[in-house]
């Protein structure tokens, strides 16, 4: 009778184990993705600050400045994180682009202000790609935890639902082009 008791505590301290392990690593993919969306917001407040710094040089790239405020008004408002992740992806681009105006003026580029918001929004930038990576591997290990037995058991007992990826656009990975009239 006594080895049932040790039995039944062993499956029972084991799925605990299991559970406690889901709960860690769901609750990491939530850390991690705050992370992501720090720097988000750190690109987002300074982006429009850089766009002012352009305007003053770069008069006719309205489009690409409006295109910029639209982009990050819906990132603020977007519902899951793959709607974010596909807007970021074009907000990503769009400040590539609006850094890359800078070689076509010179006197924008020899800007301290400019310089100095380019210098803030690349290191903005690092950081993001650091936070998505870890973001990313939090996932990964969280989703294949919750495909492996016996994981796989308690994940579906109590809904552990796969967490999205924050992947790129395969468009976003080029050299960025700047086209003036």
């Amino acid at each position: 009778m006594t080895w049932i008791v040790a039995v039944f505590i062993t499956i029972a301290a084991l799925l605990a184990l299991l559970f406690n392990r889901l709960v860690r690593d769901r609750n990491q993919v939530a850390a991690a993705w705050s992370d992501v969306d720090v720097q988000l917001q750190r690109r987002h407040d300074l982006v429009p600050r850089l766009v002012e710094v352009v305007k003053a040089y770069a008069a006719h790239e309205s489009e690409l400045f409006s295109r910029l405020a639209a982009e990050r008004s819906a990132s603020l408002h977007a519902g899951g994180i793959g709607e974010r992740g596909d807007i970021e992806q074009r907000v990503d681009r769009d400040a590539r682009q609006l850094l890359a105006l800078a070689e076509d003026y010179p006197d924008l580029k020899a800007s301290e202000n400019f310089a100095q918001l380019s210098s803030q929004l690349v290191e903005v930038e690092d950081h993001l790609q650091y936070a998505r990576r870890f973001y990313n591997g939090s996932v990964r290990q969280y989703n294949t935890r919750c495909e492996q037995f016996p994981h796989l058991l308690i994940a579906r007992a109590f809904a552990f639902h796969p967490a999205e990826f924050f992947a790129a656009e395969a468009d976003s990975r080029g050299a960025v082009e700047v086209k003036l009239p």
